[in-house]
């Protein structure tokens, strides 16, 4: 009966802290050279993809926790074979035969 037991803990999720990375200096160091680029005391820095790369999931919640947690948005593909199996189900049912 021990191994029927509903009580089993769940094991402690990954948590990885970096030790030698401070996002808040790194932060401040970017809005630093950004305000000395609008004074005109550095030159224009040249544009590069990678400066925009992940700014809609940034600004939305509910993406940024999906990209968090780490799950995958469903293709419409497997919602209309789902779908497709259940008319197909449900044929089945009511009238009692695979055939359409």
């Amino acid at each position: 009966m021990g191994l029927l037991n509903n009580n089993m803990r769940k094991p402690r999720r990954f948590n990885h802290q970096y030790i030698y990375v401070d996002e808040r200096k790194e932060k401040l160091d970017k809005m630093e050279e950004q305000a000395k680029r609008d004074l005109g005391m550095m030159p224009e820095k040249e544009f590069s993809p990678e400066d925009i790369r992940g700014k809609f999931v940034e600004g939305t919640t509910h993406l940024k926790r999906r990209k968090l947690s780490g799950r995958k948005p469903v293709s419409a593909g497997i919602i209309i074979l789902i779908i497709a199996l259940l008319l197909y189900l449900w044929h089945y049912l009511q009238t009692g035969s695979f055939s359409f």
